[in-house]
Order: structure tokens, then C-alpha cells, then sequence
């Protein structure tokens, strides 16, 4: 594939594997430079070198996205590699499946540091860099769970959605001025190799026999929505959750 003679950058956190690989991926076929952050930094590496053996084009990096000084170490890293950054993927996450009743205040708040407070500061780091560059697209990996409380996950998990949910209208308000769209996907549940080793089969079989379309969803779809999502011409989306969940919850 040619490549642009000007491509856009892409910072994506966890994007080591499952649908954060596939965001990445995605980006990278689409013709951008691709930093892949993850707490696994060799993951992301690996990755990265999967992508680009040469490196030219996509670079692994470790990001513990709860350290504000690290997302900043990582923008500046990628502004050093490639001159700028147009796009910013908030999908690192820790789902935890637990009764509400069985969760302590210390794995909420673990849920939480990770899941809200990263995107959190993402949107935060990145959207005072794209206000000044006066351009810049944001997407939050949401889901379902923080719409309807979720019902194969931990209330954590659900709880950090729906904050993820608010802080994209939030910013998306706030940096609209600037040039900035922010945008969050909230997807069913996915066929991914995580979502399998939660849910039980017996009990994920119930849970795609209760989607209207019969089937779970598909990462690659999420990834090319997300990329849509982060191109020049999106500039009229803002502040809003792109449902992706076969019909389970329609508005």
C-alpha cells in the first residue's frame, strides 16, 4: 500500500492486543504513523514490529496511562519521531467480573485509576497539545456496559463507562472551538479472545441469543468506525457515542 506523503499519527493506548490491536491495525493500513502504547511495552513493541519491521511507520511504547508525566513522555515521544500527532485512542482498560456486593473499595478504585482517570488525562494531555495545534480528533472506547449497568461485567467496570461516556461530552464541548472533535464508541460485546475467557460458554450463548442479530460483534468493524471517526473530514461529528452493539440497546 502507498502510504500518504504527509500521513497523520496516531497515539493509541492499550493497544497491545485484542480491540486496541485491531484500532491499531487499523490505523497503520489506513496510512498512518501508529504509536502503540501499552503497560506491556514489549507487546507494544512486538506489535509495532509486526506492523513496520523497519520501524518507520509504527513505534511501541510503555504507558501507564494513570501518570499524567508518562502520557506526556509519550506525546513527546511521538512529536520527536514523526512532528506531531493528529489522533488520540483512549482504550486501555481493566475489566474485572465481580458481584457488585464482592467488590471491595480498593478494585473499584483499581478499575477506575485505569479505565476513567486515563482517559481522563489522555483527553486532558492531548487536548491542551491539539489546541494549540489548532486540530486534533479524540476517540474514548466506551460500551455498552456504561449504558445499561452492564450485565457480564463488574459494576466497576460498567461505572468507569459511563464516566468515559460524560467526560466525551465534556471535552467534546469544551475543545470544540479549538478544532477538536471528541467522540466515544460503545460497543456490545465483541468476539474477542477476552470476552470468551470471561464469560462462560454456556452463559455467553445465552448472551448472543439475546442480541437481535444473533452474533457477537465484530473488532475490525470497531476499528474502521474509530479511524472514520479520527479523519480530517469528521469535523461535524462531536460529542457523540456510537453505539455498536447488534441492537441491544436502540435510541
Amino acid at each position: 500500500m502507498s502510504r500518504p506523503e504527509n500521513p497523520r499519527t496516531l497515539l493509541i493506548t492499550g493497544g497491545s492486543q485484542g480491540l486496541g490491536a485491531a484500532i491499531a491495525r487499523a490505523f497503520h493500513e489506513a496510512g498512518y504513523n501508529v504509536g502503540i502504547s501499552d503497560i506491556d511495552g514489549a507487546a507494544a513493541h512486538a506489535l509495532a514490529l509486526e506492523l513496520d519491521p523497519s520501524g518507520e511507520t509504527a513505534l511501541g511504547l510503555t504507558l501507564d496511562v494513570r501518570d499524567e508525566a508518562a502520557f506526556e513522555a509519550a506525546r513527546d515521544a511521538l512529536i520527536a519521531r514523526w512532528g506531531s500527532i493528529e489522533a488520540l485512542v483512549n482504550n486501555a482498560v481493566v475489566t474485572i467480573v465481580r458481584p457488585v456486593l464482592e467488590i471491595s473499595p480498593d478494585e473499584f478504585d483499581k478499575v477506575l485509576a485505569v479505565n476513567l482517570r486515563g482517559t481522563f488525562i489522555g483527553c486532558q494531555v492531548l487536548g491542551r497539545y491539539f489546541k494549540n495545534k489548532g486540530h486534533g480528533r479524540i476517540v474514548n472506547i466506551a460500551s455498552l456496559a456504561g449504558q445499561n449497568g452492564g450485565t457480564a461485567t463488574g459494576a466497576h467496570y460498567a461505572a468507569s463507562k459511563g464516566g468515559i461516556i460524560t467526560l466525551t461530552k465534556v471535552f467534546a464541548r469544551d475543545l470544540a472551538p479549538f478544532g477538536i472533535t471528541v467522540n466515544a464508541i460503545a460497543p456490545g460485546p465483541l468476539d474477542l479472545p477476552s470476552v470468551r475467557a470471561l464469560v462462560p460458554e454456556d452463559k455467553l450463548e445465552g448472551i448472543v441469543a439475546g442480541i437481535p442479530v444473533r452474533h457477537l460483534g465484530s473488532p475490525d468493524f470497531v476499528a474502521s468506525t474509530t479511524v472514520h471517526l479520527a479523519s480530517p473530514e469528521a469535523a461535524f461529528a462531536n460529542g457523540a457515542i456510537w453505539d455498536i452493539n447488534g441492537g441491544l440497546l436502540m435510541r
